[in-house]
């Protein structure tokens, strides 16, 4: 087999292959012994009939057509092989010879992925705040525990104050029309959570069971739905219940409720030891995060538009599951935020675009360091795998979908590990906040849970 390429533009390249006659014609002998099966010819039984029989009753055109389809394929994955590219999308073929005795000549057009001009990758400079956990962080965790573990009282007689639980009904107009969205019955509603529009919690304060409330609140004006961004709204709300936490007190017996240790004294120490793990863990992720995005904005990539499409609808996928989990449809949020499809894939089109160059710079600082997955590393992941889900390591290792993933995300994973290997730890910058330079995630409250 020949195969030629060339580079159309940034993102395409134009293979031409010509497979040799021997391959052509056994499988023109394939194609023929699959056709004759599949079609009823007068004087012969069904599969008997001579190939010069049926090309007479169907042609030559479907057995060539047949012949390349079995040809093709896999010709095409060698010559993709032999010049190591790494094809993004389908490949648009087109059958430039097939004849009885001759070489079959086709022309592959496909995009590749594009070539990646890395910078800097090595001796980044991040910063690794110190581990530190401190009494007060302590008290917080206890304070937590306390609130989990928390009995709960109904209240009747007594308003409803800061930290209670509140049954309310409660129904919202704008510009003195019903929203969507700005009503619902016996909602369970923590004062002070944060859970509604900021300035709503607060005006319940002091309520009792059965009292009826106007409550006046303003959107924020970066609300994320359109329709209430900087709005006044007025709920009219009904205090059905009240719910108040009563927390056991912080001694021996609180730690021996809520934990294996004995005294508070040794609670405290196994809070420490925890909050300790967890933060150095936080640290952990937070370098990894930003060696990728430093070796990630020194690099130079033009992006291909299907990777961008691709990655653009799996993180509309998700959002659909996430909504689904809320029982939500996409159109009703669509509806809800005023938005259109072309909108929505607009939104996730920045976040699409950086997933889409770090993969790439990761893949080409693993091709340049020859980083990959070892047999040993593999056989440890099935095996860890196997044990979760009870399965028999020999099957997941016969699944290749599943291989292969497997060892691209072990490749990624010791990609990261080298980029932090080879980085330069600094201390965080006076007044920073210890995330390495890198802001926390943050998340948007919703006017309502439902």
């Amino acid at each position: 087999m020949k195969a030629t390429v060339e580079k159309l533009d940034k993102h395409q390249v134009l293979l031409e292959v010509e497979v040799e006659a021997p391959r052509v014609q056994k499988a023109l002998d394939q194609a023929y012994r699959r056709l004759v099966k599949q079609v009823n010819i007068p004087g012969f039984r069904k599969g008997r009939a001579p190939r010069f029989i049926l090309e007479r009753y169907i042609g030559k055109e479907p057995i060539y057509n047949e012949a390349a389809e079995i040809v093709i394929p896999p010709a095409y994955e060698e010559a993709v092989a032999e010049h190591k590219l790494e094809p993004i999308d389908r490949p648009e073929v087109e059958i430039v010879k097939v004849e009885e005795g001759e070489p079959l000549i086709f022309k592959a057009r496909v995009e590749v992925k594009p070539e990646v001009h890395l910078g800097t990758y090595k001796d980044l400079e991040v910063e690794r705040p110190e581990v530190r956990v401190t009494e007060e962080d302590i008290d917080a965790y206890l304070k937590n525990l306390q609130e989990r573990n928390a009995t709960i009282k109904v209240i009747e007689d007594e308003p409803a104050a800061a930290g209670d639980i509140v049954s309310i009904d409660f129904k919202g107009t704008v510009d003195g029309e019903p929203f969507p969205g700005l009503e619902g019955n016996n909602y369970p509603l923590e004062l002070g959570s944060g859970t509604f529009v900021p300035g709503f919690e607060e005006q319940l304060v002091g309520a009792r069971v059965n009292e009826e409330r106007t409550v006046k609140v303003t959107f924020p004006a970066d609300y994320y739905q359109k329709g209430l961004a900087g709005k006044e709204a007025i709920f009219q709300v009904t205090l059905r219940g009240i719910k108040r936490k009563e927390l056991a007190p912080l001694d021996d017996e609180f730690a021996k409720d809520v934990s294996e240790c004995e005294t508070l004294a040794e609670l405290r120490q196994d809070i420490h030891r925890r909050l300790e793990e967890k933060r150095r863990q936080e640290i952990e992720a937070a370098v990894r995060r930003a060696v990728v995005a430093k070796a990630v904005a020194a690099a130079t990539v033009d992006l291909p538009e299907v990777m961008v499409k691709r990655r653009i609808e799996t993180r509309i996928r998700e959002l659909e599951r996430n909504l689904q989990l809320r029982k939500i449809t996409l159109e009703e949020f669509l509806n809800a935020t005023g938005k259109n499809m072309d909108e929505l894939e607009q939104d996730f089109r920045p976040e699409a675009e950086k997933d889409v160059k770090t993969e790439l710079v990761l893949e080409a600082i693993a091709r340049v360091e020859n980083i990959e997955a070892t047999e040993e590393e593999l056989r440890d992941e099935i095996e860890k795998m196997a044990r979760l889900t009870r399965q028999d390591p020999a099957e997941l290792r016969q699944n290749l979908d599943y291989l292969s993933v497997l060892k691209y995300d072990i490749m990624i994973k010791k990609t990261i590990d080298f980029l932090v290997e080879h980085s330069v730890a600094v201390p965080p910058r006076e007044g920073g906040d210890g995330e390495t330079g890198e802001s926390r995630e943050t998340g948007e409250t919703a006017a309502t849970e439902g």
